[in-house]
């Protein structure tokens, strides 16, 4: 099933603002979902880049968001777990939370992906891209994505 991804800070295809990625604030854009799938328990977000010079490069990992959310706020802290009980995972920076766009050359594409998952992510790890996927293998209900540019 879609999942229909939206974010009042660009529209798909569009340019991030500069306060996205590392030249300005680098704080996470706003995102809005809609049409999850019956059975949705939590919700799972991932942005990377596979424009990266060294393969696909994995800016935010973000999970045990509650069904009822309808959206994430703009400026999401990079805290590993927030007072709404979210979790966030490492990055390919190396850290918890968000990291903007920061590409070294050209225009890159940055693909926000939601996941609808049927439980809760149960780790006592905090988990980077590859782990989060295979915990969610087999619980995924429906996806969508988001897409933005971004040039220096």
């Amino acid at each position: 099933m879609e999942i229909k991804l939206t974010s009042l800070s660009f529209s798909d295809g569009d340019m991030l603002d500069k306060k996205f990625g590392c030249d300005g604030k680098n704080i996470s854009p706003a995102l809005q979902w809609a049409n999850l799938p019956e059975g949705t328990i939590s919700i799972a977000i991932i942005c990377d880049d596979p424009d990266a010079p060294v393969g696909t490069f994995v800016h935010w990992v973000i999970y045990d968001i509650a069904s009822w959310m309808k959206g994430l706020d703009e400026n999401v802290p990079g805290d590993e777990t927030l007072e709404n009980g979210i979790r966030q995972g490492i990055n390919d920076f190396g850290h918890t939370g968000y990291g903007g766009p920061c590409p070294p050359s050209g225009t890159h594409r940055y693909f926000f992906k939601i996941y609808a998952i049927d439980k809760h992510i149960d780790s006592v790890t905090v988990m980077d891209k590859d782990l989060l996927l295979e915990k969610m293998q087999g619980h995924i209900l429906g996806q969508g994505q988001l897409m933005g540019k971004y040039k220096r």
